[in-house]
């Protein structure tokens, strides 16, 4: 069964590149478009969809808080979000109203495509190092709580802390497994734990969560 895609733009030229390079995948489907994110909610209350494109700056409803409404709603599409420039507020936003990772509206036809498929089978499409630079172009806008004082750590083994600092840091499952001298399944089992106890969507979420608790710090480590 074929990928069933939406895209959420307000610009009719960009809807139309990304369907006709979408289109010309034995995988994947356009099954919905919308102009804005308010016309994307009402889409997808009678549209089955599993991945969205989504635009963050568009009127009436933009694409963060579109995201935030999607992400809350039982069995959501992944959100995948789009955006002009890579480091940018919104982009930030996105990541923490649910969206699975973040791509340049300009990245190659390849590249777009890739990220569909990671998204729609549950991995994370932002590499750990994109979203910790801008986590750390944007770490003043992050709470300046202590780490102690979420409770939701103390969930983890001192394993697993260790793999989410990594996380954090820019390190892939590969990277990390070579540092803790495990093998690569290993790792994956502790990120499905980590996700499992912290109630978080993806790594991106788990980049998010440990910069916020303060287990790393913007420019440093953990």
């Amino acid at each position: 069964m074929p990928i069933r895609v939406m895209l959420v733009d307000d610009q009719v030229l960009l809807r139309t590149g990304f369907r006709m390079v979408l289109a010309a995948q034995p995988d994947m489907e356009v099954v919905a478009e919308a102009g804005d994110g308010a016309e994307a909610l009402e889409v997808l209350r009678a549209t089955a969809v599993d991945v969205v494109l989504m635009d963050v700056r568009m009127p009436r409803l933009d694409g963060v808080e579109a995201t935030r409404r999607i992400c809350a709603a039982e069995n959501p599409p992944k959100v995948l979000i789009l955006t002009t420039f890579d480091l940018d507020e919104y982009a930030f936003s996105g990541l923490k109203a649910g969206a699975s990772g973040f791509m340049l509206k300009d990245v190659p036809p390849g590249e777009l495509l890739a990220a569909i498929r990671a998204v729609h089978s549950g991995d994370a499409v932002v590499a750990p190092s994109t979203t910790r630079r801008l986590l750390d172009r944007f770490a003043p806008m992050l709470p300046t709580g202590t780490e102690e004082a979420h409770s939701e750590l103390s969930r983890l083994t001192d394993r697993e802390r260790e793999v989410m600092v990594l996380i954090a840091q820019g390190l892939s499952n590969g990277e990390i497994a070579a540092r803790l001298v495990l093998s690569e399944a290993t790792v994956k089992t502790h990120v499905g734990r980590i996700l499992t106890k912290l109630g978080l969507r993806d790594r991106v979420q788990v980049v998010v969560l440990a910069y916020e608790t303060g287990l790393v710090r913007a420019g440093g480590g953990g």
